[in-house]
């Protein structure tokens, strides 16, 4: 089992792990994340240890961090990732999260955000933290409002224009 990494009220936030391969296929394949996130195709065990391996574990070997595993801390259920993701096409990480459809609106998108932002800005003493949001996906704008991140523009990504938003470190904007 994983160390802990962050911890919040309700949420222990822990790195991923190729043990996580069933976790990560049916997170992978909710029909919020392919129509938000994108289609990963992952359909198979073997396709999402590799998606873990050349994806989150790979980030956590180069960049120091990476998406993490959320579970409840009340009964260590899986429900979702987020953490930090650093692309190519943006000039700072971006925060994302991913929640499986049972555990949606009950906040928990906006608890861990918080604690990778206070992560993000504090230990790994970043400068800025951006985020990517798909047109039409209105719930994810509202948790990066409440995390106090603020529109930056529209960007083309591979063909999609998506919205950008920005916080800089510091206390969250009012």
């Amino acid at each position: 089992m994983a160390s802990f990494l962050l911890e919040t009220p309700r949420l222990r936030l822990t790195e991923l792990a190729e043990d996580d391969a069933g976790f990560a296929l049916a997170l992978l394949n909710t029909e919020g994340f392919l129509r938000h996130i994108g289609d990963r195709g992952v359909r198979r065990l073997d396709e999402a240890r590799r998606y873990l391996r050349e994806g989150p574990l790979a980030s956590y070997a180069e960049h120091g961090f990476g998406l993490w595993k959320v579970t409840r801390k009340a009964d260590g259920v899986a429900v979702g990732m987020s953490g930090l993701v650093r692309r190519d096409s943006l000039p700072r990480p971006d925060l994302g999260y991913a929640f499986l459809p049972d555990y949606t609106g009950q906040g928990l998108a906006s608890e861990a955000g918080a604690a990778v932002l206070a992560h993000a800005f504090g230990t790994l003493r970043l400068p800025q933290v951006l985020a990517i949001v798909s047109p039409g996906n209105e719930a994810s704008v509202r948790v990066l409002a409440k995390l106090g991140m603020r529109e930056w523009g529209l960007r083309d990504f591979e063909g999609e224009t998506l919205r950008v938003f920005t916080r800089e470190a510091g206390p969250a904007p009012e």
